[in-house]
């Protein structure tokens, strides 16, 4: 079990901070000759959500993915930067956001190349614990060395984003409503997050915590400035240490739970090599977060049984504000349940059938979907 996480300082994107933030970084990982060599293919699996642009902090800043294009290219290595973003695994839905989020420019300023290849494939996985076979965009396995850089965030189903969410988006576009669809429990999509972050296994993850996301993430949320660079060859160690960080415990984070039951991290920060700056400097901002993390499970053990029934209870909703809706349907077209129909333009949700994955708040570009709580649920969790 690796317990050693590097966190160095970076209160900017500016060019010349975050350059020396990232070499720093990497010198006190061992340098990055220990994990690439002359001639390989390396891929950055950056967080590219949505059409944002980079001041958003939705996604992965451009600034942090030249730094580290800059550094891989200086050992002689080949860059791909590649994600498979919300809606559909297309050139045309690809291009805009690659053009919007900066790594268009990123990759015409420094050579690396722009994930092209939209091409999936099955890949066995015995020891999953939920998917026993894996079906992943091929460019995952096209490359020698897999760098995955997260962007620190907030999640209105997940609770936080982080390292091993990132790596969801190795999953090809629109089978990612899929498995929201047959995991709609919070348990089993955790569970089947950690099987995707071991079976791709990132030779480095990197945390983009220099400006981060609170409240209603991973893209309505607030912007807070965190100051942070981050790596590990552990993600779910690099998890552990930031959701101390922004105030969040391990029986909070279900990813956590997961990794920690299976013997991947430990289960508690204090157990982990902090390096790069003194463990004290790492005390708690405690981060707003979503409506929907402070509903559902009741945090004491029960019988499934009971907590299935106030899970069902006391479970969120999304609400439409049509008001600021300008009728796009892209939270149509992506809600894994199909449950909203577009209505004169505006979209309305079966809640019936709504399986709280929130992906129409996620996805939204215009802030027009907000989790609500109910009356119950706003009194037990407060």
């Amino acid at each position: 079990m690796e317990k050693r996480v590097i966190i160095v300082p970076c209160n900017s994107y500016q060019n010349e901070e975050i350059k020396k933030s990232t070499y720093n970084m990497f010198n006190t990982l061992g340098g990055l000759n220990n994990f690439i060599k002359p001639g390989q293919k390396v891929l950055l699996k950056v967080n590219l959500l949505m059409k944002k642009a980079p001041e958003a902090a939705v996604t992965t800043h451009p600034s942090l993915v030249e730094a580290v294009v800059n550094q891989i290219q200086a050992i002689g290595a080949k860059v791909i930067i590649a994600d498979s973003p919300g809606g559909p695994f297309t050139k045309n839905w690809l291009k805009g956001i690659y053009r919007e989020t900066g790594m268009e420019a990123v990759a015409n300023k420094t050579g690396a190349q722009l994930n092209w290849n939209f091409q999936q494939q099955d890949f066995p996985f015995p020891e999953g614990k939920i998917l026993k076979q894996i079906t992943l965009a091929q460019y995952v396995k096209e490359v020698d060395v897999v760098i995955s850089i997260a962007k620190l965030k907030t999640h209105g189903f997940t609770i936080y984003t982080g390292a091993v969410k990132n790596l969801f988006g190795t999953v090809p576009g629109l089978l990612k409503a899929d498995y929201h669809l047959r995991m709609s429990d919070i348990k089993d999509f955790s569970n089947m997050l950690v099987d995707i972050a071991e079976y791709v296994k990132p030779q480095i993850t990197i945390m983009d915590a220099v400006m981060a996301m609170e409240g209603a993430g991973p893209s309505s949320g607030d912007k807070k400035h965190v100051g942070l660079l981050a790596a590990s060859t552990n993600p779910h160690a690099l998890d552990l240490a930031f959701c101390h960080h922004i105030g969040l415990s391990p029986s909070q984070v279900f990813t956590l739970r997961q990794a920690i039951d299976r013997g991947l991290v430990p289960n508690d920060f204090q157990e982990l090599d902090i390096q790069g700056m003194e463990r004290d400097n790492l005390k708690p901002i405690p981060f707003k977060v979503p409506a929907s993390s402070r509903s559902g499970h009741i945090p004491i053990p029960l019988p499934a049984a009971i907590d299935r029934f106030f899970y069902n209870i006391l479970r969120p909703s999304p609400n439409f504000i049509h008001e600021k809706c300008v009728g796009c349907g892209l939270c149509a077209r992506n809600c894994p349940a199909k449950c909203i129909e577009m209505i004169e333009q505006r979209p309305y949700a079966d809640l019936s059938r709504c399986i709280r994955c929130f992906c129409c708040q996620e996805l939204c570009p215009y802030h027009a979907v907000e989790i609500k709580r109910g009356r119950l649920s706003r009194l037990l969790f407060r």
